[in-house]
């Protein structure tokens, strides 16, 4: 695989011993945002590893605060970028409301190329009722392709909000839909030459770059369903780094361990090929479509039926466990740790081809 071209247009060359492509490691980040100082009162939840969206006290109203830039693919950037934000709202109790998009072009770009970044960005809002109110655009030097930065905000009820660290030891980890749903859809949309030539069907390879609307990298319906029977204590949506970063993430936000029985999580067939044939670890490929959630084991059944009742796949694959447990994975009567992901498996497969 190394020896292939890479994908998409090399950036400046990583320093020895630099940062790779992909999230900061977790403790760098923890480092840094330990910094940070917290003065106002209204900030319910500001940054911290494993957490969605902020969320600020406006009396019985909640505003959910969320950024994310979506920097891995070309192809319907707008439109991705309006999920991955509406995600984390949703997965924090709020509803998607007000959209602001910073569009960076790299110099040479093209006006049809601006207007079909808008053009995804305001269907994609629009399909969500979420309003586009503001942002930013230019033509920036030195970046080699696109780049849509989202900032949304939504809102909810005081009592309604949910964070990744509410989680607590006995609770049922459900996952809905499978794992690395977009991470498939992105290699098949950008890596379809080498996936055909490692054998993979160009049927495989549609199905697969299709996963985007079927089975959807969008999860505001499945929160929605599951939030409204009660019973969940945290929610969190998997994005770099696959499945295993985001229960790593829940553990460390809510400060407890898991275990996770590897045979209850669902991986797609067209996901499989994919990796198979790119030699990727699905479990470190980056996940939105999925949704994690936590919930008391009396509200499992409840939850995973309303997810289920509106045609999404949901299913229990662990539990919440005490610190001391360690994050573990279990295979049959085998336990073995999570794995850890340095980075996204996509950042690695197109940084490196």
């Amino acid at each position: 695989m190394n020896a292939r071209a890479p994908l998409l247009p090399k950036g400046p060359r990583r320093l020895a011993g630099g940062l790779k492509a992909g999230k900061l490691p977790a403790p760098l980040l923890a480092k840094l945002l330990a910094r940070t100082e917290h003065k106002d009162h209204r900030v319910l939840t500001g940054p911290g590893v494993g957490r969605d969206a902020a969320l600020i006290s406006f009396g019985a109203t909640t505003l959910i605060a969320k950024t994310d830039p979506v920097t891995f693919v070309t192809d319907l950037i707008g439109w991705y970028a309006v999920q991955v934000n509406a995600n984390d709202i949703a997965v924090s109790g709020g509803d998607p409301k007000w959209l602001l998009a910073t569009v960076l072009l790299p110099v040479g770009s093209t006006p049809k190329l601006a207007e079909t970044i808008f053009e995804q960005v305001s269907k994609a809002a629009g399909n969500l009722d979420v309003e586009l109110v503001g942002g930013h655009t230019e033509v920036t030097i030195g970046v080699p392709r696109p780049i849509v930065v989202g900032m949304m905000l939504g809102e909810a009820h005081a009592d309604a909000t949910l964070t990744a660290g509410g989680a607590r030891p006995g609770d049922v980890l459900i996952l809905t839909k499978g794992i690395a749903i977009e991470g498939t859809a992105i290699l098949a949309r950008e890596a379809a030459q080498r996936l055909r030539a490692a054998g993979v069907a160009r049927t495989v390879i549609n199905r697969a770059a299709k996963y985007l609307f079927d089975p959807g990298i969008s999860v505001v319906r499945e929160a929605k369903a599951a939030r409204s029977v009660g019973g969940v204590t945290a929610m969190h949506d998997p994005t770099e780094g696959g499945l295993a970063t985001a229960l790593a993430e829940l553990a460390t936000a809510s400060g407890y361990g898991v275990e996770v029985d590897v045979g209850a999580v669902l991986v797609l067939p067209e996901t499989r090929a994919v990796c198979e044939a790119l030699r990727a670890d699905p479990w470190g490929l980056i996940a939105s479509g999925a949704l994690l959630i936590a919930a008391g084991p009396e509200w499992a059944e409840a939850v995973v039926g309303a997810v289920r009742a509106i045609g999404v796949h949901a299913a229990v694959i662990g539990r919440v466990t005490p610190k001391n447990r360690g994050l573990v994975l279990r295979r049959g009567g085998r336990r073995a740790p999570l794995p850890r992901f340095e980075r996204d498996e996509v950042a690695r497969l197109l940084e490196h081809g």
